[in-house]
């Protein structure tokens, strides 16, 4: 195992407390203490606690669809990989303990005062978006009487409430129902 670099460890110790507890909560001095590291490393890496929560959005990202993609890698056929993105945000939802949407999370916390932490998770959800678009085009390709961009938008709000009612009831069944409800309309 490769020894993870400082700037590597502030992130992962930034991420980890942003997501928990909080942005506002999260001071400097904990992040410092925790990652166990001098105030000078920190600043040396990160000139600000905002650089940091850009640092995490962009880790969050990459995580996001770099684990979707391995979720995912085995299945070709599109409505199986539609199928699948709902597991994978099931699987994020169980993993997190319910704790939910880094994005939704941080939007709900600094958006307003924030314009680019609120530009960054709108331009996320939009790759989100995309993708399952990609998907439903694929899907589409031999099929008749599909509005893909009413079939795109319907996937992506119903796995948005999904994830906001699996935080709120701390279990697992709204991913199920909507499993159900889209693989009724995929048949």
């Amino acid at each position: 195992m490769k020894k993870e670099k400082v700037q590597e460890r502030i992130i992962r110790v930034a991420s980890d407390l942003f997501y928990r507890q909080g942005f506002n909560s999260t001071g400097i001095n904990q992040i410092i203490a925790e990652a166990d590291i001098a105030i000078g490393s920190l600043y040396n890496h990160f000139s600000s606690k905002n650089d940091l929560l850009q640092a995490y959005l962009i880790k969050q990202e990459v995580e996001w669809f770099k684990g979707f993609e391995e979720h995912s890698s085995k299945i070709s056929a599109p409505e199986e990989k539609i199928l699948s993105l709902i597991d994978y945000r099931k699987k994020l939802q169980k993993s997190s303990k319910f704790a939910g949407c880094h994005f939704i999370k941080i939007v709900a916390e600094v958006g307003d005062s924030s314009p680019s932490v609120s530009d960054f998770a709108r331009q996320h959800k939009e790759k989100q978006k995309e993708m399952i678009r990609t998907m439903v085009n694929e899907y589409a390709k031999n099929k008749k009487d599909i509005d893909t961009d009413i079939f795109t938008e319907q996937i992506f709000l119903l796995i948005e409430g999904a994830v906001v009612t699996s935080t709120i009831n701390k279990n697992t069944d709204s991913f199920d129902q909507i499993q159900k409800m889209i693989k009724a309309q995929l048949s």
